[in-house]
């Protein structure tokens, strides 16, 4: 599968739920086939604006990816969601950035639910494009729990 997460870097989110947004992206790495031919991963951070950490097949194993969310800096500023989700749709799933032809594309979103934007366009556009979308909200902490 083309897997994107897309994660909450907004300042209501704050940097602990962050960190456990990392380690909870860390941990699903490891329970995928990641590789050339297996799951290719990307990953968004947004807040006011959409920053691509990394893109669909930069990395082709699990330790890259997790070295790169390790890397990541938490932006700590608005929640533009919808924004994020929009980046999603538009670029994320393109050939331009890696996505393939008949995969099975999927987004995990990491949000603390309040948005200073409207995410129901894009998330409805995302769906009907056939992208399946996992929201977790900023309960992370409980989530989170089993992993550290």
């Amino acid at each position: 599968m083309d897997l994107v997460f897309v994660i909450d870097g907004s300042k209501s989110l704050g940097p602990a739920n962050f960190d456990l947004a990392k380690q909870f992206v860390n941990s699903i790495v490891y329970s995928l086939d990641v590789s050339g031919t297996g799951t290719h991963m990307g990953l968004l951070q947004y807040s006011s604006k959409v920053r691509t950490e990394f893109i669909l097949g930069q990395y082709t194993s699990g330790r890259d990816i997790n070295r790169a969310v390790s890397r990541m800096q938490y932006m700590g500023r608005g929640s533009m969601t919808g924004a994020a989700l929009r980046h999603m749709f538009e670029y994320s799933f393109s050939a331009k950035e890696g996505a393939r032809p008949d995969m099975p594309r999927v987004s995990i979103v990491f949000t603390d639910g309040g948005s200073q934007d409207d995410v129901s366009k894009w998330a409805t556009k995302a769906k009907d494009a056939g992208t399946v979308s996992y929201i977790v909200f900023a309960e992370l902490d409980l989530i989170a729990e089993p992993f550290k």
